[in-house]
């Protein structure tokens, strides 16, 4: 879970109405620029996030959780995503990181645990706090269930996500079985016994100058995953770098250390999924 500054110290401002025209900016031109100047732009951001596809996930019980898809082009089998948000919830960024990743072929399914967007940090928190971890277990791991069958997976499927997300990320993979997770400075607190059941291996993405998702914690879990006997599934990177130094649109934002980031977690991807 985040800290009262975590996960980018930034509000969300309210939607931005996309017209056709941005939308068809994105596709056909911003397309082809850096990832982080997508995301920092709200406006291209919002055209990013309209090239998704809104989506309802059957969950057990009667139950559904929403999402947004991100298909990529063409008509082949495509290695498939999870990805879950920050504490802000599913906003325009995690959307067009969503998108980008669809240009670079992957099948994304950017879920939405909490069904509103935060423009605070108290609201965020109370967001988190609110949060049922049965349901969101259920949830994610129908998430993964939904992309295994979906006509345009190639049948492996990753999860990864950002700080709150990225706990959860570990979360799901523990659930249900995925052939890799990418945890970008999530809560990665776990236990041996609770790390027995995870299958596919595991990258980490870490900064040093994180008060919370700190050297203790993931030292912790580096041990627990030892005594697990999965010491060979993990790898961790640490950068000079504060907490959501990946996210565009906070003041910790390290464009450095995020693009090295986002280099080893599309290689980590693209070796596991293949």
């Amino acid at each position: 879970m985040c800290s009262l500054d975590g996960c980018g110290h930034h509000r969300d401002m309210p939607p931005i109405k996309v017209p056709d025209e941005l939308r068809r900016a994105f596709l056909l031109g911003a397309a082809t620029l850096p990832l982080a100047a997508v995301l920092a732009d709200k406006a291209l951001a919002a055209g990013a996030a309209a090239t998704l596809t809104d989506v309802s996930v059957p969950v057990a019980g009667g139950r559904s959780l929403t999402g947004s898809l991100a298909i990529p082009d063409g008509s082949g089998k495509a290695p498939a995503v999870v990805i879950v948000h920050e504490w802000w919830g599913l906003n325009d960024q995690i959307k067009a990181v969503a998108a980008e990743m669809a240009q670079q072929g992957f099948l994304v399914l950017a879920v939405d645990l909490f069904g509103k967007v935060a423009e605070d940090s108290e609201t965020a928190r109370n967001l988190v706090q609110a949060l049922d971890p049965a349901a969101a277990t259920a949830g994610l791991t129908a998430a993964v269930a939904f992309l295994r069958r979906h006509e345009r997976a190639a049948g492996k499927v990753a999860t990864m996500g950002w700080c709150f997300g990225g706990g959860w990320a570990l979360n799901t993979a523990i659930a249900t079985p995925v052939e890799a997770t990418v945890v970008y400075y999530g809560n990665v607190k776990k236990t041996a016994a609770e790390l027995k059941p995870l299958k596919g291996p595991v990258l980490g993405h870490f900064g040093t100058l994180d008060k919370s998702i700190n050297a203790d914690m993931v030292a912790g879990f580096e041990k627990s995953m030892r005594e697990a006997g999965k010491a060979d599934m993990l790898t961790v990177y640490w950068y000079e770098a504060d907490h959501a130094f990946a996210n565009p649109t906070g003041a910790r934002y390290d464009a450095e250390d995020a693009a090295l980031a986002w280099e080893r977690t599309l290689f980590f991807l693209r070796k596991h999924l293949a």
